[in-house]
């Protein structure tokens, strides 16, 4: 224990036996605070390779936003500010002017419902610089199960978004969908005849301007829906338009259907009433959310539920290259057994074509350059699997340069005999 401590204690102590109690207690809560660091620090080196960054905030979500309580090494490493400078300040402080308004907005409304959320959104560092930060923010409660607060585990997703190399989502969000359907618009008079519309609308069921003028609005929709588009036309009147979309099925020129979703308003132009109708394609949503689940469903089949891997390797004593660690994610991926790559490097396991590729990005990261390709790896079947690899350099505590090596896996796979 400090000796200035001690000088202290006995200060604080009447006598000699009081001051045996403080230093016990004292010693007790030192003992204490040394495990949790301890377990603190465990924790960290655990998780520090999934994630750059980790921020813990408190509750309160109105202005100026939650305070930070906690940052780890990662995300001063990831965004160049202190410790000091991100505690008691809140994340708005890596927001800027390309920041997504409406991503902040749905993180808002699901962090109030108490609920987590992924997401991610252009964010700036100290300097500032640009970067792309994904979030996977989790609330933390009470042993009474009462949120306390939030911590967003954060990555830097730069480099795999510009290269267009991100696994397809099968969460995607369909916000960005629904804004461009409101681009399939029509423009009617009261009496169901066809005013105008825009492009869109014509290419999606296949007329031109002028046979649309010879149409009435409810001859375009199936029988079952005839009856309900002629009764909101006919003797047209504003209040019994209805605040929830209307669903009908169109017939294209071709013969074929196709389902949209259309919200109605009206405005008076010149003393004419015109109704116009903004359209969401039902029936495309749905071919998106099929093809989603279907290529949700191949992947998984195809990667065990596990889309990456991380290979480590050192410079070993005696100059060569190493691999020192392969994750469980390799083995899902591949089939193959890890030893393979402990004992002979990637030589026998990535493609002919483009082992090249792999080795020269590999040197560069041992020169302190973080970098990534497009190679194919071996799989047990014989075959290829198409991955992007990511090369981030990284320093340990002798000095010498550690490869970290995150391989993720394509959506598209390509697969050679």
């Amino acid at each position: 224990m400090d000796q200035k401590i001690l000088d202290q204690l006995k200060q604080c102590s009447k006598d000699e036996a009081s001051y045996s109690k403080l230093k016990e207690l004292y010693t007790e809560l030192e003992n204490r605070f040394l495990r949790v660091n301890q377990q603190l620090s465990l924790l960290e080196q655990a998780i520090k390779h999934d994630y750059d960054s980790i921020l813990i905030t408190d509750l309160d979500l109105e202005k100026p936003g939650p305070k930070i309580v906690y940052v780890n090494d990662g995300f001063t490493k990831m965004t160049g500010y202190t410790k000091e400078e991100a505690i008691g300040n809140t994340p708005r402080m890596l927001q800027g002017e390309k920041t997504d308004r409406h991503v902040l907005d749905r993180l808002k409304e699901r962090l109030i419902e108490g609920q987590a959320f992924f997401g991610h959104t252009v964010n700036y560092k100290k300097d500032g610089s640009e970067f792309i930060n994904q979030w996977d923010i989790h609330p933390l409660t009470n042993k009474n199960g009462e949120i306390t607060h939030w911590v967003s585990y954060q990555r830097d997703i730069t480099d795999r978004k510009e290269s267009g190399k991100l696994v397809f989502d099968a969460n995607l969000d369909f916000d960005n969908l629904v804004e461009e359907s409101k681009k399939t618009f029509v423009d009617l008079d009261v009496q169901g005849n066809i005013i105008s519309s825009n492009s869109s609308f014509k290419n999606l069921l296949g007329y031109d301007a002028d046979e649309f003028k010879t149409i009435k609005f409810w001859d375009l929709v199936l029988e079952d829906d005839k009856e309900e588009v002629k009764r909101l036309f006919s003797d047209f009147d504003a209040e019994q338009i209805e605040e929830s979309p209307y669903q009908w099925e169109f017939t294209q020129k071709d013969g074929e259907t196709v389902k949209l979703e259309g919200k109605v308003n009206y405005f008076v132009n010149n003393e004419e009433t015109i109704i116009r109708i903004h359209f969401d394609n039902i029936s495309l949503r749905d071919r998106i959310i099929e093809t989603l689940k279907r290529k949700k469903k191949d992947l998984e089949s195809i990667v065990g539920k596990k889309d990456e891997f991380v290979l480590r390797f050192v410079i070993q004593e005696n100059g060569q290259t190493g691999c020192k660690f392969v994750s469980d994610g390799y083995s899902a991926l591949t089939g193959l057994d890890p030893d393979i790559v402990i004992k002979e490097g990637v030589k026998n396991v990535v493609h002919a074509d483009d082992l090249r590729d792999v080795e020269d990005a590999m040197e560069k990261a041992f020169e302190g350059t973080s970098t990534s390709v497009n190679c194919r790896y071996k799989t047990s079947d014989g075959n290829y699997i198409s991955v992007v690899q990511s090369f981030k350099p990284d320093y340990g505590t002798n000095g010498k340069v550690v490869e970290s090596v995150k391989s993720v896996a394509m959506i598209e796979l390509e697969v050679e005999n």
